[in-house]
């Protein structure tokens, strides 16, 4: 226990109250709707431990991919159950080796003071080509989901291609993951809403999908303002060494 206290001050060290307070009220929030709404265990887990790890991925912290981990097993199978087969394949085929590949990453790229992981952005030019890639897998990904039956398959597309590449943009660090992330939450706030009406529906799973997309606004402006410091003191320093 006393390991386990240990731990969580460590993880929260440095964080406002607001920080703290959005993350211990997103998780309550997430809990008690799926109480009231007797959803399955499965659902309240992978909710919970989604909603964690988008915060301390927010925050900055490493111990995002062990939640990201959880999260990503269990709404693998829900998922499985409402016959999102495009979300299915994401989860297990790319998510779980992402994570691992995600925590080295980030562990070579953390601010000891902060026990944040550094950021950075993006250029003009990668922000094109990301877009014309992202248009090309959506579309390419939507007409395989079609041929496999599955529901919705233009937003199940849309969900599953940005996810990965707003995968790719977080285990890079670049501050854009945040505005392709508030796409998917979109899109996936869509999607389980359909969902609603079929048997392997969840409603904390919807509910985890909106507090992500809420999340998605308040890390982006965060990771705006610190990567644009980063940018400066890089240019700084670069015109020092010129000097």
């Amino acid at each position: 226990m006393e390991n386990l206290k240990a731990s969580m001050k460590k993880e929260l060290s440095g964080w406002k109250m607001w920080q703290i307070s959005w993350l211990f009220l997103a998780t309550i929030i997430i809990l008690g709707v799926s109480i009231y709404q007797k959803d399955t265990w499965i659902g309240i887990l992978a909710s919970c431990s989604g909603v964690i790890c988008v915060i301390f991925c927010g925050m900055g912290r490493i111990s995002n991919y062990l939640f990201g981990t959880i999260n990503t097993i269990l709404y693998a199978y829900i998922a499985w159950k409402a016959k999102y087969y495009g979300d299915v394949m994401l989860n297990l085929l790319y998510y779980l080796p992402t994570n691992i590949i995600g925590w080295i990453a980030w562990k070579k790229n953390m601010n000891g003071e902060t026990n944040e992981v550094y950021k950075k952005r993006m250029s003009v030019k990668m922000d094109l080509l990301l877009l014309a890639l992202s248009l090309v897998g959506v579309f390419g990904y939507a007409w395989v989901l079609k041929l496999l039956g599955g529901n919705l398959p233009l937003v199940d597309s849309m969900s599953t291609v940005l996810s990965v590449i707003a995968q790719i943009l977080m285990i890079k660090r670049f501050m854009e993951q945040w505005l392709v992330w508030i796409a998917v939450d979109v899109v996936s706030v869509i999607m389980w809403v359909a969902a609603l009406s079929t048997e392997g529906a969840s409603i904390s799973v919807l509910l985890m999908w909106a507090v992500f997309l809420i999340n998605a606004v308040i890390m982006f402006v965060k990771w705006f303002i610190e990567s644009k410091k980063v940018q400066k003191e890089e240019a700084k320093n670069d015109k020092q060494e010129e000097i």
